[in-house]
């Protein structure tokens, strides 16, 4: 039996438990605590992560930050990254990146192959642990913005009356929900090769700020969000880009929550 640990249970975490386990995979999970059956092991501690077992054929490093800045991003993915890869060299890796590592504000469509060289601190730190994760034959998945059960701010801050339109509402946003990252990332680990040194966006069909509101609002019946004064400093950059899945989906992956409605209404149900 095939056996793949999770480093960084959570939420993520936990729709990748459910996919290997449903497809005949012994799984094992850390976390920084080891709460819900998980091995407790902090990534940025060499120590920890030299003490952990042998014997796995995947890891899959999706910790996050905690909302942490610059220094907890370096901590949680680089120097996580780094241990692991040390501690395993020769087991497959696929490191969850994120699309905020594409700068690029222009509306543009975006694949694996364009400009990844992201102005912010903590996108950059992302950006190192990619280039180290693929020099070492790892695979880098990088996702869009994350939801899932309970987890759906945009349709929360809609329907609260809080949210509010960037300009004309043309940012583009690009979302993906977490059964259809599980999804790729059993596929990836089930390909007759290992793809190693490649990179995949994880990501359903971008849908610019405006649409998205606009969708909300008329199946909601809530009204259209006002407009924002002056603009937001995200932590990841402000870009504004339509990131590309079409690699990915050559492989036969294909997002069951592909519009932004549809994963909203997921969202409200699981």
């Amino acid at each position: 039996m095939a056996r793949v640990l999770i480093a960084g249970y959570g939420f993520l975490g936990r729709a990748l438990e459910s996919k290997f386990e449903a497809g005949g995979w012994q799984v094992s999970k850390l976390n920084r605590s080891g709460t819900d059956g998980a091995i407790a092991c902090d990534l940025s501690s060499a120590d920890d992560v030299a003490a952990l077992p042998d014997g796995y054929d995947l890891i899959i490093h999706c910790a996050a930050s905690g909302g942490g800045g610059e220094e907890s991003y370096r901590k949680v993915y680089l120097e996580g990254c780094r241990s692991l890869l040390r501690r395993y060299p020769n087991t497959r890796f696929i490191f969850t990146s994120s699309t905020s590592v594409y700068p690029q504000e222009d509306h543009s469509i975006v694949s694996e192959a364009s400009e990844a060289n992201p102005t912010s601190p903590t996108a950059q730190v992302l950006r190192e642990t990619e280039q180290l994760v693929l020099q070492a034959g790892g695979v880098v998945a990088r996702l869009s913005g994350l939801y899932g059960p309970g987890r759906c701010h945009v349709l929360k801050s809609v329907l609260s009356g809080e949210a509010k339109i960037d300009g004309r509402g043309e940012r583009i946003m690009n979302f993906v929900h977490r059964d259809d990252v599980a999804d790729a990332m059993i596929l990836l680990a089930t390909m007759e090769s290992f793809p190693s040194g490649e990179i995949y966006n994880v990501t359903a069909e971008p849908v610019s700020q405006f649409d998205c509101f606009m969708a909300l609002s008329e199946h909601f019946g809530v009204p259209m969000p006002g407009q924002r004064q002056g603009k937001v400093k995200r932590k990841r950059g402000n870009s504004s880009k339509r990131v590309s899945n079409s690699k990915l989906k050559s492989l036969g992956w294909q997002p069951t929550y592909e519009d932004f409605l549809s994963l909203a209404l997921a969202c409200q149900t699981g």
